[in-house]
């Protein structure tokens, strides 16, 4: 027994199910500490964004299907709903509509807690894997010199009875955007990471609908993006049980209403006109619930020349981004599969490796959502030129994208984090772009 390896992962996030699977490859013993008491698929009180609407990115699905085999199926038996992403619904990108033909790009929507059931079910099964919920981590243990984190130390919620220890060759934090480990590692010595921080100031609010044969002509969804001069968005997407989540959200300051009654009006300013016929007729079945999310932040631990050996942190805990462009469960989920791949190889230099492995993996989205964001004067920092001219050449893809449905396959799939953005700047697809803009 006192040769077996075991790694603690703190928090039961999306990130944190990710990383216990990863680490279930190569380490005897894996416990998850969760402070949450995790019963079924329903919303959680750690989860606060979770009766919103959230997306797996068609990038984040192939991750997920890498470290779970059959995981499609697994969501299509729990009742998510299978899409076509460019052909079964519509997105509206500084207005313009990307043209809705088939794109063999296959998605999945169900609700958050759905999906955080799924994961969580497929990771208890795992036989190397023990989830502990209802304690919370105090804090980190080490060695005597305070250079190799050994373990942590817990205590239960419910009795709040004297802190236990649990000992372990890796620890893992993904315990989201309240992570404390900036302060648990100058605790022991070691500077903080630094931190870039884009304010964004969103507010959403959601409510859940009964879906009819008629709704939306049977599509899954409809998006309608913010963009400078627009600052009101929505998302109405189909879920499980035959249900719509409907996210409205502003940036900035806007809010969408609480109010049942101004919605309406509110979505009268949408560049599509399916919101406003949905809600003549759709039923409502839950109350609306708000959540506001104040800036996009990035922890730049790959800056750091040391960092405690037997520690890692993954997740939101590192990169937390605007949640309108739904990058944070897939980010979670290509990072788990390089943890796991750079464990197969060996466990020498593991952080310094892993974090420059996860920047590769941050920068594309954070790119994508930084560059959008800082478009908006409001965002008070203005982007590079590289960025300016970028936007400028986006602006004429969302155009191309309406009406040539290679132009938008291409676009989706660099939003889906299955291509790079270079993907935009090929010659053949740059040639279909300035071919399809009006006036040439």
């Amino acid at each position: 027994m006192t040769n077996r390896t075991r790694a603690v992962v703190v928090g039961a996030s999306m990130a944190g199910l990710f990383a216990a699977a990863a680490l279930a490859d190569s380490f005897d013993e894996v416990t998850v500490i969760e402070r949450d008491v995790l019963v079924g698929p329903v919303d959680r009180r750690g989860v606060p964004q979770g009766k919103h609407l959230h997306g797996l990115q068609a990038g984040g699905l192939r991750s997920l299907s890498d470290l779970f085999p059959g995981f499609e199926d697994d969501l299509a038996n729990a009742g998510a709903v299978r899409t076509d992403v460019q052909s079964d619904i519509h997105w509206y990108l500084d207005g313009c509509l990307v043209k809705p033909e088939p794109s063999g790009l296959i998605g999945y929507a169900s609700s958050r807690r759905l999906l955080e059931h799924i994961v969580r079910t497929r990771v208890r099964a795992l036989p190397r894997v023990h989830i502990r919920d209802g304690w919370d981590v105090l804090d980190l243990t080490t060695t005597a010199d305070r250079r190799t984190v050994t373990g942590v130390r817990l205590s239960r919620r419910a009795d709040g009875a004297a802190a236990t220890e649990v000992r372990a060759d890796l620890v893992v934090d993904a315990s989201g955007r309240a992570s404390r480990s900036p302060q648990w590692v100058t605790e022991l010595g070691f500077a903080a990471p630094e931190v870039t921080r884009v304010q964004v100031d969103i507010t959403y609010v959601t409510r859940q609908y009964r879906r009819e044969q008629h709704h939306l002509d049977g599509r899954v969804g409809t998006s309608v993006g913010v963009f400078p001069g627009s600052l009101h968005g929505g998302t109405l997407l189909a879920m499980e049980d035959n249900t719509f989540m409907f996210t409205a959200g502003a940036v900035y300051g806007q809010e969408p209403p609480m109010n049942d009654a101004d919605l309406p009006a509110y979505v009268e300013g949408f560049a599509s006109r399916d919101f406003a016929d949905f809600l003549k007729t759709a039923e409502q079945i839950t109350e609306p619930v708000r959540t506001r999310f104040p800036a996009s932040i990035r922890a730049h631990y790959e800056h750091l020349a040391d960092f405690p050996e037997g520690y890692l942190v993954v997740g939101d805990a590192v990169c937390s981004f605007n949640p309108v462009y739904g990058q944070g469960m897939s980010v979670a989920a290509a990072e788990a599969v390089l943890l796991r791949d750079l464990l197969r190889a060996d466990r020498a230099r593991l952080a310094e490796r892993f974090f420059a492995g996860a920047t590769e993996i941050i920068d594309i989205p954070w790119a994508i959502t930084v560059n959008a964001d800082l478009r908006f004067p409001e965002a008070g920092a203005p982007p590079t030129e590289e960025a300016k001219q970028f936007n400028a050449y986006l602006r004429h893809v969302y155009q191309a994208a309406s009406t040539d449905a290679d132009v938008g396959a291409a676009l989706l799939r660099v939003i889906q984090l299955v291509d790079a953005p270079d993907r935009l700047l090929e010659p053949t697809l740059v040639e279909r772009v300035m071919r399809a803009l009006p006036g040439t």
